[in-house]
């Protein structure tokens, strides 16, 4: 995922509160009525789990996965992502990639990952399906009879945002004062491919608001790690903002509470500001600096010389840092930022 907000625009939009982490088990829902089988995941790369191509992406080259499983696995990480927290907490195995659904096609019954790195809901040039297209598979796979009605009403959908839309906006020469107008169109693509979802028969559908996007490392790396950009936040919550009043109308035209937002924007902001976790196990002294760096300027963690040697550098324990790379959490911190959003994934089950 690349993404960056260098834009300043006068709204100021107060976000939502923090969501608490709840400390009892992941699957404490034996009285409830919907339990979910399987797990279908749409989005980027905070749940890609291995769509994007190998000969492409950085997620399949070290040092990426080596927390797990070990190697590259095609993870944005060193190693657990979104996607799979999600899946401990339903008591399921992490849904297959898309992309080896003929190579496993056995291990289709507890869902599929069709979210790919680098992708929005929109084209963002790197030629990788966006949401509409990932949503066009799923509807294949139901038209092929992988999966029946039955299937489908009793799964979750997980669907993921993380910006990309918007680098690709500024990449393109976007202006500033379009932005807002931008960010509109992006919410309102959101909100019908979120009804879509639904309306193939998934009745629940989870979508994770904007992290809060100027405290990644790629903006926070100007004060060396010290301190958050406001205005890329600024545009952050404008987006979550939308997000919440575009949920708020798809519920109402439900006969239950059918679309839930992730508050990745309060998780996160929660753990970066606390440098740890919520139950205080965990402690991260520079939440701010991502573990594996680049050692020359316009090089990324995984990138080689001509002759193949290391032009990054990774830290001594992984598990010290939030932040992995210049965009995406460590192992360590989607657990932090799991157990924060847990109480929400509970509402799901009601």
């Amino acid at each position: 995922m690349e993404l960056t907000f260098s834009l300043l625009f006068l709204f100021l939009i107060f976000a939502g509160g923090a969501v608490l982490a709840d400390e009892n088990d992941d699957n404490k829902h034996a009285d409830v009525k919907f339990r979910p089988l399987k797990l279908f995941v749409f989005g980027d790369s905070y749940a890609d789990t291995g769509n994007n191509p190998k000969e492409h992406a950085s997620s399949w080259k070290p040092p990426y996965g080596v927390t797990f499983p070990g190697k590259p696995a095609g993870r944005f990480s060193d190693g657990r992502v979104l996607t799979d927290y999600v899946a401990r907490f339903m008591g399921i195995k992490s849904p297959l990639p898309y992309a080896f659904r003929k190579y496993a096609k056995d291990k289709l019954r507890g869902g599929v990952n069709f979210a790919c790195g680098g992708t929005g809901v929109f084209d963002t040039g790197n030629l990788q399906p966006n949401m509409t297209t990932q949503i066009g598979f799923l509807q294949g796979l139901i038209k092929e009879g992988v999966y029946t009605k039955r299937d489908l009403e009793s799964s979750l959908a997980l669907v993921t945002v993380s910006g990309n839309d918007y680098g690709a906006y500024n990449l393109a020469g976007g202006k500033e004062q379009d932005l807002p107008a931008f960010i509109s169109k992006v919410v309102n693509q959101i909100a019908i491919n979120l009804k879509a979802i639904h309306d193939l028969g998934v009745h629940r559908v989870m979508v994770a608001n904007l992290q809060p996007v100027g405290c990644l490392p790629q903006e926070t790396v100007s004060t060396s790690y010290q301190q958050c950009k406001e205005s890329p936040n600024t545009a952050a919550k404008f987006h979550n903002q939308l997000l919440q009043q575009a949920v708020t109308g798809l519920n109402n035209g439900t006969k239950a509470s059918s679309f839930l937002i992730l508050d990745n924007f309060s998780a996160f902001n929660t753990v970066l500001t606390n440098k740890g976790d919520l139950t205080g196990n965990l402690k991260f002294d520079t939440p701010f600096k991502p573990c594996c760096i680049g050692t020359r300027s316009g090089v990324h963690c995984g990138g080689l010389d001509e002759n193949g040697k290391e032009l990054y550098i990774v830290c001594e324990k992984p598990d010290s840092a939030f932040f992995w790379d210049t965009v995406h959490p460590t192992q360590a911190g989607w657990s932090v930022v799991y157990l924060a959003l847990r109480s929400s994934l509970n509402q799901m089950y009601n």
